[in-house]
């Protein structure tokens, strides 16, 4: 089980994002298209154009870490 801080927000990315993009791309994503800063410890949700594939970007203190959700 994940546990965050009552602080922590969830950015939703609304433009349709490349799934094969890893940390730098998910990276530059949240600081020119959400405007914030991927190392805010603060949750980026990116989904693919069709909808069915989510990647979760999260500053961990320690580094970037990516959670991918994937249908079946």
């Amino acid at each position: 089980m994940l546990t965050f801080p009552a602080s922590t927000k969830v950015f939703v990315c609304t433009l349709p994002t490349d799934m094969r993009r890893s940390f730098d791309g998910l990276s530059a994503m949240a600081t020119s298209v959400v405007q914030q800063d991927p190392l805010s410890g603060h949750l980026f949700v990116f989904r693919n154009k069709g909808g069915d594939r989510l990647k979760v970007l999260y500053w961990d203190h320690d580094g970037l870490c990516i959670w991918y959700r994937a249908p079946g």
